[in-house]
């Protein structure tokens, strides 16, 4: 391919220590793009349903998109798919800062990671020259640790991505850290990496992709930011970061608080936007050619914690180290949040899964003798914050929480799954379906399970702010659950999937068309591509990434959501007596497949759609 990729996909094989260049089959450039697109296509072809996520027969898949590293508004995406350890399903990470730009800089689209090390090693790879070196110095090590060892050894300014000791341990929902702060988060991609022994991979070049009609992209871009810039959003993601949606989340009685059993934080000015700037904020901090800067740069100021600095906590982080574990303390909060950067843990999956069992202690569940002597109780933030701690080495009660919030309602039973409030496995993000019903929607039709960025449908229910990306995503009104706006969930994975493939970043779909982003797509590759094509691919990935998932024997009936949501009220708030229940969410499923086009009975996309979408495995394969 001429234009827009580098045309090179580095193959490691760490059982051997050997490694291949290859190039990327044009025609699946043209169907998936790039990104979690093309990434899913090689898991779906070399990956078995059978395969052990932490095995070395998983595949640990990072590709850019062929925006990634361009002057577009935030194209500063990668991602990072395999088998997921943490569910059992498709698995999907993605992140920005500059390490996805800093892959192609050393020339290559994208990393295929096969089988493991007997001995901690690292990747290397500088101006297209690739090594392999022991790492037992850097194993142990956090990820701001296991950095600047690399940064001072290196003659190169390098951008690194790594785990911490979550990734070594295996937590089942460890991440890959990059830019010290940056997290792929989701789905446990950085315990695939520790099941490798794969501490980290270094970054370095000057290698550049040629644009198709450089002019035009320029323009074209140069335009786009110039409209971000007088953008009501940006104003507010710049002054508040993504925590400025906190009180209307809670203002809607959807707020996620004492692992769910309200949607109404009474502490909410503790813990919002106002209070993060005023009591930890710095600055902002941009990803690569964002012109947004909607991350936060933080230092605790006062208490025990003080002059710990970083970056966060996100909305969801605030929320989840926060009101779910019934923990009002900023500073605590950023704390904790700092040690979950600092280890490797996805935020999401490790407050959820401490608030979790911090209810289980509550009902007597969990006894001060299976905690090894600790009081689980909620509103401690210190205990918060040893719990993160013992998540990351599997110390003590620690050991079973880093399995998940699933797992540990499998082994301790005792109705526990009720309120283990995962889909699939995977933690749920915070915001309250039965406060906005379309959103339960989301989370059970999303291929990585429990997620609230594949469609991303909480934008236009809680905050009010659709995503222009489609032709229609208003939901009229959330309280109510209308079949026909299940194709609003469809056009948005369909489109939000298309996003991840190209190397953008989803909130750039809140402000731009999709219009704006086939003609970069077509300056920048040289391509003819339409609105209606770029939506195609969306979603002939997302009914890959499905077909993965029926071969693994995920159908209908595990499109559900927990027990509480399904049956135990709201007690208070706008939402209040609000469930979604089962009949309800079935007569939802029930339209969104025909939107989709997928078997009803399965919930599985047959040959039919298959076919239509150019995807041609059979579906038993």
């Amino acid at each position: 391919m001429k234009y827009g990729f580098m045309d090179k996909i580095l193959r490691v094989n760490l059982t051997s220590g050997t490694t291949a260049i290859e190039t990327i089959p044009e025609q699946w450039a043209r169907d998936y793009l790039g990104g979690a697109g093309l990434a899913t296509k090689y898991l779906f072809e070399e990956v078995p349903a059978d395969t052990d996520p932490l095995g070395p027969d998983n595949k640990l898949i990072f590709m850019t998109g062929p925006l990634t590293g361009t002057s577009s508004a935030s194209a500063s995406r990668y991602s990072v798919v395999a088998k997921s350890p943490l569910t059992g399903l498709w698995g999907h990470g993605n992140s920005g800062g500059s390490f996805g730009p800093a892959m192609k800089r050393a020339g290559f689209d994208g990393f295929i990671i096969e089988g493991s090390s007997e001995i901690p090693v690292y990747l290397e790879i500088l101006d297209g020259e690739v090594k392999l070196l022991p790492a037992k110095n850097l194993w142990g090590k956090t990820v701001p640790e296991t950095e600047d060892i690399l940064e001072e050894t290196s003659d190169n300014k390098v951008t690194i991505a790594s785990i911490g000791p979550g990734g070594e341990n295996l937590v089942r929902y460890a991440a890959i850290m990059n830019n010290k702060h940056r997290a792929v988060g989701r789905t446990g991609m950085g315990a695939v990496m520790g099941s490798k022994k794969l501490k980290a991979i270094v970054c370095a070049g000057k290698a550049k992709f040629d644009i198709a009609d450089p002019e035009k992209f320029k323009t074209t871009a140069r335009r786009q930011i110039d409209f971000l810039d007088e953008s009501m959003l940006k104003v507010g993601f710049e002054a508040f970061g993504t925590n400025m949606v906190s009180d209307m989340v809670n203002a809607r009685g959807g707020y996620p608080t004492r692992n769910w059993q309200t949607g109404v934080f009474d502490d909410i000015e503790k813990v919002n936007s106002e209070a993060l700037t005023n009591t930890v904020l710095d600055k902002g901090v941009s990803c690569f050619a964002c012109p947004i800067a909607c991350g936060r740069g933080t230092t605790i100021k006062e208490g025990k914690y003080a002059g710990k600095t970083g970056e966060g906590p996100e909305y969801e982080s605030a929320n989840t180290l926060g009101a779910l574990c019934g923990v009002s303390d900023m500073n605590a909060i950023t704390m904790a949040n700092y040690l979950c950067n600092e280890n490797g843990l996805d935020t999401i999956s490790t407050g959820s899964t401490i608030a979790f069992a911090l209810e289980c202690y509550e009902k007597g569940i969990l006894t001060k003798e299976m905690t090894h002597g600790l009081e689980l109780k909620f509103g401690n933030a210190d205990l918060v914050i040893d719990l993160v701690k013992k998540i990351a080495k599997r110390e003590g009660i620690g050991d079973l929480l880093a399995e998940g919030s699933r797992i540990a309602a499998q082994k301790l039973g005792k109705n526990s799954s009720h309120f283990a409030m995962n889909v699939k496995g995977m933690e749920l993000p915070a915001y309250d379906p039965r406060a906005a019903k379309i959103c339960g929607l989301g989370y059970v039709t999303a291929n990585r399970g429990g997620d609230h960025i594949t469609a991303f449908i909480e934008g236009p229910t809680f905050i009010d702010s659709p995503f222009v990306l489609v032709d229609d995503s208003k939901i009229k009104d959330p309280f109510v659950a209308d079949p026909r706006e299940t194709k609003v969930v469809v056009d948005l994975e369909n489109a939000l999937t298309a996003f991840d493939a190209i190397g953008a970043c989803k909130f750039m779909g809140m402000l731009l068309p999709a219009s704006d982003y086939t003609e970069l797509i077509n300056y920048a590759l040289g391509w003819d591509m339409d609105v209606d094509d770029f939506r195609r691919c969306g979603e002939r990935i997302y009914n890959l990434a499905r077909l993965y998932n029926a071969k693994v024997g995920m159908d209908r009936t595990h499109d559900t959501l927990p027990g509480r949501l399904m049956k135990d009220p709201l007690p208070e708030g706008p939402a209040k007596g609000m469930v979604i229940d089962e009949e309800t969410l079935e007569m939802m499923k029930d339209a969104y497949y025909d939107f989709r086009g997928w078997d009803k009975t399965t919930g599985n996309p047959g040959s039919d759609k298959l076919l239509a979408l150019g995807i041609q495995e059979d579906i038993a394969k």
